[in-house]
């Protein structure tokens, strides 16, 4: 008798022998035993995952002797025939060799016919995407009403080929990858039966390499059998496969966790000397982040992952290495080098750029997390250092004061005001709930820019409209309508909402519009701090000296006492102490100067 290979010998028989498609196999037991049973079913999945074997089961279910029903005897005879290819009423097609139109006109012309033994004429079509979209058109009329005694079964790993039509006209069922988990028990299965001894670590790998498809983890199985004979080891599969060990990822994560450009090149050399497949590695090393990621954000739950008691380990332990923000990082960058692998003339060198980027993103600092700590720079900067933007003034390096003590810019048109443009405290204004709607929107725009300067800058070119059943309207002018899509968003709208309930007006909504503003109505000005008088500071005096908002913007020279941006040489803006600071803090240099 000839050699029969373990992917079709142990092939299933029966719903019960499906691994890990309870989804599809429960749904088509439930439909046989309601007798609700369509004219027509898509089975949708990866390579290996059971399409065909699902649909042949199915059409013993439904010609077995008696039927239809699941429970059919092993020695049924017209069962035998369709498990043996010999039925002269199930019909299993290859779509990628009968993909013309000829071949389907054909087809409808045989479903007319009552079936010869059976109770249906079962049509299996493996690949029907492959079928030309003349083919689809004219099986269309006949799969949407074809004879009682007929059923269609298609099969397809890409069905976004398949035309809607076609599709809206079935009943579908998406196969799942199989977890890494079932391959390694039913291996376990097939090697127990075939008198192989085989470690679990060398299951793993197997069902590693199979990525969730059982029939490539019997190929590789029967493969290893005969490599190896009768007893196989991780390092067999391994060798035979171009895996990497689960420890030597391990080690590579680690140096790469610990930012250790050194140790990270030589891991990745000694796995390139030994074979390793590296399109394969970047692969293991995205999923190891990845599950990384999930064990984060989970909080260490292990069941919604697929890992050994090492990798659970090695997970537990990088956890609390990283942020979450550090790990997303590291998976764009490893991301992008996988999709740019596949093309590269030399795959090392560019896994090693990979794993030298990913050493970075741990190192890199997000853009938030720097405008936050210039904003603490700023906060604690002496009196008298210049400040980093020249539109608003350093202040002292003391603990903000209660809201109260501060000092506010009264519009104009504040009734609190007695002349335009004096300074009050926030206990000369009226309660919050009395608050005039220039009063509220200046200390607003002060409140905002405590949290973001950008944000600010951009609202000052803006003016309230209305505040109306707790909606503030913002308007912009036409001429800065370019700047209202640069704050109508969610985190501003949080941020002025937030604000607003400091304010004493919570749950106020935020509305951006275009609305000229009024003819009397100036710019809000820049807040500024009281006016004391200066302290003698040795620093020469174009480093003492700030640009304010009452420096030139246009062309003229700027008020006497006032330092000219324009004429600041850069040893001049390098001597300033908080400009040194943040040189210090983020390890930067000046390239530039602009004024």
């Amino acid at each position: 008798m000839s050699y029969q290979v373990i992917a079709r010998k142990y092939r299933p028989q029966r719903f019960a022998d499906v691994v890990g498609q309870e989804h599809v196999t429960q749904t088509l037991t439930n439909a046989i035993a309601q007798n609700r049973i369509a004219h027509a079913y898509l089975f949708v999945g990866p390579r290996g995952t059971g399409k065909t074997t699902v649909a042949r089961i199915f059409a013993k279910c439904l010609n077995c002797t008696g039927g239809p029903k699941v429970d059919f005897l092993e020695d049924d005879p017209r069962a035998r025939e369709i498990t043996e290819g010999r039925s002269l009423d199930v019909f299993e097609i290859d779509g990628a060799s009968n993909r013309g139109i000829d071949e389907i006109r054909e087809l409808r012309e045989t479903v007319k016919y009552a079936p010869a033994s059976s109770k249906f004429k079962i049509y299996i079509i493996d690949e029907v995407h492959m079928l030309t979209k003349e083919a689809f058109n004219a099986l269309l009329k006949t799969l949407e009403e074809p004879p009682a005694h007929v059923k269609f079964m298609f099969a397809t790993t890409e069905p976004e080929k398949v035309l809607p039509t076609i599709l809206s006209r079935c009943q579908r069922f998406d196969l799942r990858r199989i977890p890494s988990p079932l391959i390694v028990k039913h291996l376990a299965h097939v090697a127990s039966q075939e008198k192989v001894i085989i470690d679990e670590g060398a299951l793993r790998a197997i069902a590693r390499g199979a990525d969730g498809g059982m029939r490539d983890a019997e190929s590789a199985l029967d493969q290893l059998i005969s490599f190896c004979g009768e007893s196989i080891a991780e390092a067999d599969v391994l060798s035979m496969f171009g895996l990497t060990a689960s420890g030597q990822i391990l080690a590579l994560v680690k140096a790469i966790v610990e930012g250790d450009p050194g140790r990270t090149l030589r891991e990745l050399h000694d796995l390139a000397r030994q074979g390793k497949d590296l399109g394969r590695l970047l692969s293991d090393l995205l999923n190891h982040f990845r599950n990384l990621l999930i064990y984060q954000i989970s909080q260490g739950d292990l069941g919604l992952l697929e890992v050994s008691d090492a990798e659970a380990g090695m997970l537990k332990e990088d956890a609390s290495r990283l942020s979450t923000e550090t790990l997303t990082r590291i998976m764009e960058v490893l991301t992008d080098y996988e999709g740019r692998l596949r093309d590269a003339a030399s795959r090392k060198i560019l896994l090693e750029v990979a794993l030298l980027k990913a050493i970075e993103a741990r190192n890199a600092v997000s853009l938030d997390a720097v405008l936050q700590q210039l904003q603490h720079l700023r906060a604690a900067g002496s009196g008298s250092a210049a400040p980093l933007s020249p539109s608003r003034p350093a202040t002292p390096a003391k603990t903000p004061a209660p809201r109260a003590a501060e000092s506010l810019p009264t519009s104009s048109a504040s009734p609190s005001s007695g002349n335009p443009g004096t300074s009050v405290t926030a206990a000369d204004l009226p309660p919050n709930p009395a608050l005039g709607l220039e009063d509220l929107w200046g200390r607003l725009l002060e409140a905002v820019g405590r949290v973001s300067q950008f944000t600010r800058s951009y609202l000052l070119e803006a003016h309230p409209v209305s505040l109306v059943k707790n909606v503030l309207t913002i308007g912009f002018d036409p001429e800065f309508a370019d700047k209202m899509g640069l704050v109508d968003n969610s985190k501003t709208h949080a941020v002025l909402q937030t604000k607003l309930q400091e304010l004493g007006q919570p749950h106020t909504q935020i509305k951006f519009v275009q609305a000229a503003a009024p003819a009397e109505r100036a710019r809000v000005p820049e807040p500024r701090a009281p006016r004391v008088p200066a302290p003698v500071s040795p620093a020469p005096p174009s480093a003492a000296a700030a640009p304010t908002p009452e420096s030139s913007v246009d062309g003229k020279s700027a008020p006497s006492g006032k330092a000219d941006p324009a004429k600041l040489s850069k040893e001049d803006f390098k001597n300033d102490p908080l400009i040194q600071k943040a040189l210090e803090v983020f390890k930067g240099q000046i390239v530039e100067i602009r004024s």
